[in-house]
């Protein structure tokens, strides 16, 4: 199967100098930029609202914690260009096991590849996803093992990467060439 064109062609290199500049903050030294970032970067006024509203600085989840966030909102918009992005560049990092990564597209909060912890965090996920809400239930849940901060910062998560994959999905970017596949259904 082939890939569709993208809709928007990205912004092609050499960069003008200041958005090379941005490239060079947010990319491991030696990586290209992202279809995503060059295709924003057409429209610089909503690349940079996009860039500030970006939550890739450290912020109080554990990495681990923000992955298993990204890649649950990424797989659930059905997003599998920035899914195979962060698998590739952050499963191995934050130790996910193959069952891990692929119970972020096809298991569910109960599924036993998740501590507890974690589990919490995928129908935190799938609540905001399906209904845009948490119920009683999980925030009680959530707040004896979160803190305040860290509730936001998950759900601040879910928001962002659904204009990620709004983005990627609604240009129809081709995925990187070193992502991961979405694992079949």
């Amino acid at each position: 199967m082939t890939t569709p064109p993208p809709r928007v062609e990205p912004v092609a290199p050499p960069y003008p100098p200041e958005l090379q500049a941005i490239f060079d903050k947010i990319m491991p030294p030696g990586v290209p930029p992202l279809s995503l970032f060059t295709t924003l970067a057409r429209v610089p006024r909503v690349y940079e609202r996009f860039r500030a509203g970006s939550l890739l600085d450290r912020g109080p989840l554990s990495l681990r914690h923000r992955e298993i966030v990204i890649d649950r909102t990424c797989a659930r918009c059905g997003c599998a260009y920035e899914w195979g992005v962060h698998v590739a560049f952050f499963a191995q990092r934050v130790a996910l096991t193959p069952e891990q990564v692929r119970a972020t597209a096809r298991g569910d909060g109960a599924d036993p590849a998740w501590s507890a912890e974690e589990q919490l965090l995928i129908r935190l996920v799938d609540q905001l996803h399906d209904s845009s809400s948490i119920t009683d239930e999980l925030w009680k849940e959530l707040s004896g093992a979160f803190s305040l901060e860290q509730i936001f910062e998950a759900i601040a998560l879910v928001g962002f990467y659904h204009t990620v994959s709004f983005f990627a999905n609604g240009l129809k970017l081709a995925p990187e060439r070193f992502a991961a596949s979405l694992p079949p259904p």
